[in-house]
């Protein structure tokens, strides 16, 4: 039996196979991508608990001819190269996947294939989550909700609609009870999402290429920017409403 492609495989073969058309591999576009402070990246929010301000991940941000993408990662670099380079790059690794996802992020929002590719800032993530828990109601109704990934609004305004579990890989958050929601840990993911009948998953998934574990037969809703390419090139349900 053929072994399925793995979905990061599959949206940089998109990737390339778009890139390939428009020509834009061969041009001399030099694409760059370096990782954000916690204040560049989310501005000042009232809260505190964001993983990247407590310095456990970091967004690093690509530009191509004035347009940004970013991607959530727990690598820290640079890197500065054609179009061509980045498609080359090996995806074994969480920097070349930051690096690879940023840059699609960037090229999908230039090509005008993806939208808010720019992550919120300041108390825009308070509203995203009061807005997404309305657009769960109004699509999926009363229903039980997993969470990947900690994301603090939203574990918050979830909990008091839907019954929420949660699943993190942060050991400091695991066992701890995170707005209202208990945190469990990596080895309960099959049970959670058996469990669920809607999975809410981090985009950041994409680039640590876990995402494969969550594309089952439920309903999947990817939050945040570090999707956007791969959710418009996979017609993916993303909601990301007050990213710019």
């Amino acid at each position: 039996m053929e072994k399925k492609m793995q979905a990061l495989d599959s949206v940089h073969a998109k990737a390339l196979s778009c890139w390939k058309a428009d020509n834009l591999l061969q041009e001399k576009i030099v694409v760059s991508a370096k990782p954000l402070t916690a204040e560049e990246a989310i501005g000042k929010p009232d809260d505190m608990d964001y993983p990247i301000q407590q310095g456990k991940e970091h967004l690093m941000e690509a530009v191509f001819n004035g347009h940004k993408g970013q991607a959530f990662t727990a690598s820290r670099g640079t890197f500065s190269g054609t179009l061509e380079e980045i498609a080359a790059l090996p995806l074994s690794d969480d920097f070349n996947r930051a690096v690879f996802v940023a840059t699609l992020n960037a090229v999908s929002c230039a090509q005008h294939t993806a939208t808010n590719t720019i992550h919120c800032k300041d108390n825009a993530p308070k509203e995203c989550a009061q807005k997404l828990s309305e657009y769960i109601k109004n699509k999926y109704g009363e229903c039980k909700i997993t969470i990947i990934g900690f994301q603090p609004a939203m574990a918050e305004a979830l909990h008091t609609a839907f019954q929420v579990r949660l699943v993190d890989l942060d050991p400091q958050n695991i066992g701890q009870v995170k707005r209202g929601v208990l945190v469990e840990g990596q080895e309960k993911t099959a049970d959670a999402i058996a469990w669920a009948d809607v999975l809410l998953v981090t985009g950041t998934t994409l680039a640590n290429n876990s995402i494969d574990l969550f594309l089952t037969d439920k309903p999947v809703i990817f939050y945040g920017t570090t999707i956007a390419g791969a959710a418009a090139y996979m017609n993916w349900e993303r909601f990301c409403p007050m990213s710019a």
